[in-house]
């Protein structure tokens, strides 16, 4: 079996998924490009291999089960294990005027919709995804976070954290809670799986505000799908370090 590490980055067409991808590519990893639209995945995958780096496409759509199932079908049968794997994919779901989504009139959809993407779907990839995981000598797992799901920041009125997002900043939270429980189930075993923040990135998530760039985005993400045997696991950590619950 080829010594060349595996890495399977979801909703890595765009934006910052791309850019892990990217990075994770060109320090040597052979990168499985998640992504449900056909055009944009393999697009995504030209240019990567225009880059050098070895890219393949995944079809996968994270809120389906049998997508979910084929991809790791896939990737066994490419590569036979997954060294690496970042939980990127995510929506805002519909947001209101200035960005923002007030709990008090959000239409229950939209909280459906997101947690779906952003919770479950990261558990549906993860435990399709861990039999071939299990077969790396050191496994990592990725969950692209955000700082709004931080809820001792949340919760200061003295640290501005932007709009009230009722449905998204949730969702986070709630994935940050699952990282913490993936952890302690992996406790004792080589795979750690820790929660990255990137960081507010002028990405279309964004509408192209923010002051950091995908590639900044990104890094933080791919520091954690890198991380050495014995580092940490259950931690929630963004380009300064830990960012507290």
């Amino acid at each position: 079996m080829s010594e060349t590490k595996i890495a399977l980055v979801t909703g890595a067409n765009k934006g910052i998924g791309y850019e892990i991808a990217a990075g994770l590519g060109a320090l040597g990893y052979r990168v499985g490009v998640g992504a449900r639209d056909e055009a944009r995945r393999e697009s995504a995958v030209e240019k990567l291999r225009a880059a050098g780096v070895e890219a393949f496409g995944v079809p996968l759509e994270v809120t389906g089960d049998q997508s979910v199932t084929d991809a790791a079908a896939l990737i066994g049968r490419q590569a036979g294990r997954l060294d690496v794997l970042v939980n990127n994919a995510g929506i805002s779901g519909q947001m209101g005027p200035g960005w923002a989504q007030d709990p008090t009139t959000l239409d229950l959809s939209v909280v459906r919709a997101v947690v779906e993407t952003n919770v479950i779907g990261v558990i549906r990839v993860t435990n399709a995804m861990l039999p071939l995981l299990r077969r790396s000598a050191s496994p990592r797992i990725v969950n692209v976070s955000s700082a709004v799901a931080s809820l001792t920041r949340q919760a200061d009125p003295g640290i501005e954290i932007g709009p009230i997002m009722a449905a998204y900043a949730p969702s986070k939270s709630f994935l940050n809670a699952v990282t913490v429980h993936y952890a302690r189930q992996f406790a004792g075993t080589n795979i750690l799986i820790n929660a990255a923040c990137p960081g507010l990135v002028a990405t279309d998530f964004t509408g192209f505000h923010g002051p950091r760039t995908p590639e900044q985005g990104a890094a933080t993400a791919i520091r954690l799908a890198t991380l050495p045997d014995g580092g940490p696991s259950g931690s929630f950590f963004d380009d300064d370090g830990v960012i507290p619950w």
